[in-house]
């Protein structure tokens, strides 16, 4: 690099520089004092008008030394310029690096003496980006260096280029070090970035010193050498440049992967480093590790240090905080809340289970602090904790058990995978930076993996959680004999495991659930199978095992050596889950191609135990079923008629198949419910338009029509997007709902963004899924509403059905006729008479002379066009029933014989009934026991079972007794639907019907007045006993749904319970207390009290005002932030023992207690804000509520200054908690979360609120010291567990933010928070690194 001439300057003096020179040159001829030179020098500054420090000067002195001058009076004039800041150090420094490292060989005196010269004034900044001519100053270093070129920055701001100069030094004396010993050939450019040898050096050239190739001159090179390298160790060291560097770092991705590669050759192979005295390759290589914490977060006060110690520490198992009654379980409290909400199947979900349960396991471990083997642990608890709340569960029409081992075996492994992945693929990226001897060393870093293996090995030690539940004993036991033969030397499989069972089995080889969690990581290599030989997880002996299998192999590995599908070899299929990827292949692939038999037969196999409790292959099956729902064209078929209808046992058998409730909710906890629903749809719309002319003979001998097969499809896609919610929705209450609505064209479009991104490993929803033959999608194209014209009709006139009364059904039209057709059929009985049963719209007095067989034959008609009369029906015969002209009983039978003909038509039923009731225009209808049915009979225990049930939340039963005086009465709609779902006996066919319209009665019922859901459930349980407890657990949920102040106490019960404040230390506390360990009145002593937090996450979805909640929480953390400063305890009682001689010990409250038991209570603040609205009202919080609850004054409750003030302090602390993680759980920590999109703007806005309130522009009504207390911890959690959220921040809200915090004295968190913002930031951030020194 040529140094850049003095360029005379219009405003000096003519001959000023050459004045100056000779000044110089006088000087040292005649060997002058530096000092007085350097007086004499700047007088003629002075005089000359030129302000210092000087470029010009900088220029002027480098040009004579280099090299003419090359002598050691006139590096003492340089050095005594660049003191007194007549030349600006800084560009000195860049232009002797461009003459004296390339030359560093020729004059190795002139190199030393530039390492000391840099020694002095590299680590102090603060006058060139503040003095005079700092802009031409960092102009001509850019000059100079060609940093903007280098670098491919562009921003002017000083701070910038001095990390472009620091970073541009170190990695010159890298470069220089490098090549002095030989190794560039080591890296891949195998040359240097820049100017380490000079291409016109003169080695005869004159030298002052008169250097000359000697063996002292090798020797100083090689000194030099070392000293270069040390110089980098000092300035990756030091406090001010390591900081600069690490901004570097954060910015220069590219750069500074090149400069850690070089460096880490360095390392490796230097021989100068070895011999240095002052630093190692290790220390070297630590100076850049990611251990190393650069910008720390260190806070001033005394209560703020403690306040990182806990953030520090991460834990909770500290005596104190045990004291106090919070284990180390409650750190993963949210996990539970996740686990158990997801449980609910009111609702599906339209997004993986197994993103979300990553993204929330990544943002509580950044924010506890927790190792990973910790924080796999808490999850792997959490989990079992679930199963262990259903491992006797109650019969009903929610998911149960199935679901929950889906959750523990299946969804928690997959998520681990992600999370592990993530790491391993960021090191095999640096990894392929490496050089090879370094690549393994690289990869044996990886922690997490290490962790997991601990992590399942300490879960051994929780024997409670671990037991199996009776239905899973065999599948336990199997697990651990194959351990037992793995340790033995046996060869499992070949059959040995499919034909073993109960007694087949060594009577100590007793499994446990740890068993299973053992085969289903090692089943998605997470583990190898060295686990088998954990200690404690064999606890059999090998002789103990039959040496034989008796009778003929079977099952899944006689399908894999051909053997043909026999009926029982299916039957053993059906009952036993696959035990590979192979095995699912095989019975897909017989799916695909096999004989039609063998495909029905292959689709039973499918839908059997692999899908339900083949855990390990679980993502799979359900994408195969998937798949299967969209056979292709075959390659024989023509005519006009849809390829489906050929399909249609087979389909039927898969639709079938996958109607329970837990499979439902399985397929929802994969994600694959928008998938579902697009195969599910042109199902719909191609059997809905048949006419039931034909019909299929299944192997059973059951016949089944397209009307069959279009019910199994509709009512499977109703209850996709639950479609009994929108009636309340859109009638009552004038807040709009803040949960996303899932809805047709919903899930279509999730569907078609899930296609798209397939394949795309950053991207796919998926990318968890092992690779498969058939991992491909039937079709990657997308499909809107208007694909299916039957479907999409039929959705419009059911919105337009909820939004108004029925209008514009005219007489002698098909649709009028298909409606006469249908009130025959129903009450063809009464029909004779003659009169008519239908309006005046649509009655004529020949439509009721059809006979019931001609009404039979009218209503060979396709799907849709039934489904589009049945309002009109059912709006005739409620009116018919209103005026007396058909008997309860017989509306009831007709509603039957209508769901009978056309099950799909149980669902346009319930909502026709739900949307009629809520236009409250029909009389009510006695319960009297001879018109409609009595609940009399079971009313008052009905009562007592509600008020067991609530018993533990504080919240009143309104009372039955005035029920029982006089009839019980319910809205006539409302009243015929229940008779109709109570004509129906509880089996496998009726159950599929009773899961579609039984949530619709309970969304119905709970929005009409009290009690017409413990009416109903009265009615219910005398009808369907087994469903018993389900159905009074619903009646309880509405005493919520009527009361808002209800739900209210219940959430202040949850956090007393859970924070351990009750009155009674015998109430329990933490996540057994706030979720209790199951129900039902199969437990001892009858039906028992439901947890608090059971409670509210099965009611929460039916608030209407779901944004109050957000305030409600906020009041009822702040107040228990009050209880925990005072320890829960009366004010008489907290006097009392401050006067006792352990009052000074009480007084100090020990902090690190308190704060974990704040820390927990904003864990179940965000907990319960997170589940009960997601990221909008997350968003709503953060935005709006807080901002709110900060300008705003409130009430001071607190007794005594010091808990006051304590309690006002912990209350900052529990808010910067509360959002942070109310914004990782809906945003998670990284890029990687669906909804962070939406994060830039909300944190963006918060902070923009906190720089305004800094700035005084924004008046607080807030305690100081909790708003004292918030800003610092809010941006101290935000550094240190978010930080890649902050360079989505405008800098200049970062700056404002930097600027009030350093008002407050947080030098460290300004540079922090401005350090983490991005490369705009990147300047500002240095400037006050320099700053702050």
């Amino acid at each position: 690099m040529a140094v850049v001439p003095v360029q005379a300057c219009p405003l000096h003096p003519p001959g000023l520089w050459d004045g100056l020179l000779e000044l110089t040159k006088s000087a040292q001829e005649r060997n002058s004092d530096p000092p007085l030179w350097a007086v004499q020098l700047s007088s003629s500054l002075k005089s000359a008008g030129v302000s210092m420090p000087s470029p010009e000067l900088a220029h002027l002195l480098v040009s004579h030394i280099c090299w003419a001058n090359n002598v050691a009076i006139m590096w003492k004039f340089l050095e005594k310029a660049v003191s007194c800041r007549i030349a600006p150090p800084m560009l000195v420094l860049a232009l002797l690096s461009c003459r004296v490292i390339p030359n560093r060989r020729l004059y190795p005196s002139a190199y030393r003496l530039y390492m000391e010269l840099l020694k002095r004034h590299i680590f102090s900044f603060a006058s060139e980006i503040n003095g005079p001519n700092h802009q031409r100053i960092m102009k001509s270093i850019d000059d100079v260096l060609h940093l903007s070129q280098i670098f491919g920055l562009q921003v002017c701001e000083p701070g910038t280029l001095v990390v472009e100069f620091v970073f541009s030094i170190v990695w010159q004396f890298l470069d220089a070090s490098l090549d002095d010993e030989g190794l560039l050939e080591l890296i891949p450019e195998k040359k240097s970035k820049w100017p380490t040898w000079s291409q016109d050096m003169d080695i005869d050239g004159q030298d002052s010193f008169n250097e000359k190739r000697t063996d002292h001159q090798e020797g100083m090179c090689k000194t030099n050498t070392v000293m270069a390298i040390e110089l980098i160790g000092e300035i990756l060291q030091n406090k001010i440049t390591s900081k600069i560097l690490y901004l570097a770092r954060r910015n220069m991705f590219s750069h500074w992967g090149s400069f850690i590669q070089r460096l880490r050759v360095l390392a490796a192979n230097s021989t100068a480093l070895r011999s240095s005295k002052h630093i190692s390759p290790d220390s070297l290589l630590q100076l850049t590790s990611d251990t190393r914490i650069v910008l720390t977060r260190e806070c001033k006060t005394n209560l703020q240090k403690h306040f990182h110690a806990v953030v520090a520490s991460g834990s909770l198992t500290s005596s104190a905080g045990q004291c106090h009654g919070v284990s180390w379980s409650a750190l993963w409290l949210p996990i539970d809340m996740f686990l158990e909400d997801a449980m609910d199947g009111s609702q599906v979900v339209a997004t993986s289970a197994v993103e979300t349960l990553t993204g929330l396991v990544k943002a509580l471990q950044a924010v506890n602090g927790t190792s990973w083997h910790n924080t796999f642990l808490g999850l792997w608890i959490a989990a079992l904790r679930l199963v262990q709340r259903e491992r006797d569960p109650s019969e009903g029409p929610v998911p149960r058990l199935d679901t929950c081992l889906c959750m523990l075996l299946s969804i928690t492994p997959l998520a681990i995978v992600n999370i592990i992945e993530e790491e391993e693929s960021t090191m095999n990226d640096e990894a392929g930076l490496c050089p090879p001897n370094q690549r393994k060393e690289k990869q044996m870093s990886v922690n997490r993996r290490k962790d997991l293996i601990s992590s399942l090995q300490l879960l051994g030690d929780y024997e409670g959680l671990l037991t199996v539940p009776q239905s899973l004993s065999l599948a336990a036991n199997q697990a651990a004999a194959k351990s037992m033969m793995f340790v033995s030397g046996l060869a499992p499989g070949s059959g040995y495991l499919d034909c073993m069972t109960m007694n087949d089995l060594p009577i100590n080889c007793s499994g446990n659930l740890r068993h299973l969690i053992i085969e289903a990581c090692i089943a998605r290599n997470l583990l190898d199978t060295s686990a088998y030989f954990w200690p404690g997880n064999v606890n059999g002996r090998s002789n103990q095992l039959p040496r034989s299998v008796p009778g003929p192999m079977s099952g899944w590995s006689s399908l894999m050596k051909g053997s043909p599908l026999t009926p029982p070899m299916i039957n053993i299929l059906v009952s036993t889950p696959a035990s590979s990827l192979a095995e699912i292949e095989k019975i897909y692939e017989i799916a695909v191609n096999g004989s039609d038999d063998e495909k029905i037969s292959a689709a039973a196999v499918l839908c059997g135990a692999s899908l339900v409790r083949g855990w390990n292959l679980q993502e799979h099956t359900v994408f195969f079923i998937t798949k299967l729902l969209s056979p292709p064209v075959p390659a024989d078929h023509s005519g006009t008629d849809s390829h489906l209808i050929g399909y249609a046992p087979f389909l039927n058998v898969l639709l079938v198949g996958i109607s329970n409730v837990d499979c439902i909710q399985i397929y929802s906890l994969h994600g694959l419910v928008p998938q579902l629903a697009g195969a599910l749809m042109p199902i719909c719309e191609v059997f809905g338009s048949c006419a039931p002319k034909v019909s299929w003979t299944l192997t059973t001998g059951e016949e089944i029509s397209s009307h069959l097969v279009f019910s199994n499809a509709f009512n499977l896609l109703l209850r996709l997007w639950k479609f009994n919610h929108p009636p309340l929705e859109h009638v009552m209450g004038d807040v709009p709902p803040v949960r996303s609505v899932l809805t047709p064209e919903y899930l279509l479009l999730v569907r078609n963004c899930q296609l798209s991104t397939s394949g795309n490993t950053a991207m796919d929803p998926f990318k968890y899924r092992r690779p498969s033959r058939f991992s491909s999608p039937s079709s990657t194209e997308p499909i809107i509403m208007d694909s299916f014209p039957k479907l999409k009709l039929w959705y419009r006139q059911h919105q337009a059905c909820i939004a108004s009364t029925l209008s514009g059904l005219v007489h002698g039209t098909p649709v009028h006729q298909v409606v006469d057709a249908i009130l025959h059929m129903m009450f063809r009985k009464i029909n004779r008479s003659g009169q008519p049963l239908t309006p005046t719209a649509s009655g004529s007095s020949n439509s009721s002379n059809s006979g019931p067989e001609d009404a039979s034959l009218r209503l060979k008609l396709p799907a849709w066009d039934i489904l589009e009369a049945i309002p009109f029906v059912l709006d005739a015969a409620l009116t018919a029933c209103a005026h007396g002209r058909v008997s309860p009983r017989e509306l009831a039978t007709g509603l039957k014989d209508i769901a009978d003909f056309l099950p799909a038509s149980m669902a346009t039923i319930a909502s026709y009934f739900s949307a009629e009731v809520t236009r409250g225009i029909w009389k009510p209808a006695f319960m009297n026991g001879t018109d409609w049915p009595s609940p009399a009979a079971n009313l008052s225990m009905v009562e007592q079972q509600i008020k067991k049930i609530l018993a533990e939340t504080g919240v009143d039963v309104p009372s039955l007794a005035a029920v029982g005086s006089s009839p019980a009465t319910l809205p006539l709609p409302l009243a015929a639907l229940v008779s109709l779902t109570i004509t129906y006996k509880l089996d496998r066919t009726t159950e599929r019907l009773l899961t579609v319209v039984g949530p619709a009665l309970n969304t119905l019922a709970a929005g009409c007045p009290w009690p017409c859901m413990p009416i109903i459930a009265s009615l219910w349980a005398q009808k369907v006993k087994r469903w018993a407890d389900y159905i009074i657990f619903s009646a309880s949920r509405t005493v919520f749904h009527h009361k808002s102040d209800a739900v209210v106490q219940l959430l202040k019960r949850c956090f007393t319970v859970t924070l351990g404040l009750n009155s009674s230390p015998v109430c329990g506390n933490g996540v057994g207390a706030l979720l209790g360990h199951g129900f039902g009145s199969h437990y001892s002593g009858g039906m028992s009290p439901v947890a608090p937090g059971i409670l509210y996450l099965r009611v929460h979805r039916d608030v209407r005002d779901v944004m109050f909640m957000t305030e409600v929480v906020l009041s009822l953390l702040m107040q228990s932030v009050r209880d925990i400063a005072s320890c829960g305890l009366p004010k008489e009682k907290l006097e009392k023992l401050k006067k006792t001689k352990y009052g000074m010990r009480y007084g100090q409250v020990s902090l690190a207690a308190a704060m974990t038991r704040v820390k927990l209570a904003a864990s179940l603040s965000a907990s319960i804000v997170w589940v009960s609205g997601g990221s909008s009202l997350v968003q709503s919080l953060i935005k709006e509520t807080l901002p709110s609850w900060f300008i705003s004054v409130h009430e001071s409750e607190q007794e005594g200054a010091e808990t006051g003030e304590m309690a006002a302090m912990l209350g900052g602390y529990a808010l910067a908690y509360f959002a942070i993680l109310c914004g990782t759980f809906a945003w998670g920590v990284d890029l990687m979360s669906p909804d962070s999109k939406r994060r830039p703007k909300v944190l963006g806005a918060h902070l923009e609120f906190l720089a305004n309130a800094l700035d005084g522009k924004i008046s607080l009504g807030c305690d100081w010291c909790t708003w004292r207390a918030y800003v610092p911890a809010f941006v101290t959690l935000l550094v240190g567990c978010t930080p890649a959220w902050i360079p989505e921040v405008d800098v200049e809200v970062l700056k404002r933010m930097s600027k009030g915090l350093r008002q407050w004295n947080e030098e460290e968190l300004a540079i922090a928070l401005l350090g983490l913002g991005g490369i705009k930031a990147m300047g500002a951030a240095a400037e006050l690194i320099i700053e702050s020194g």
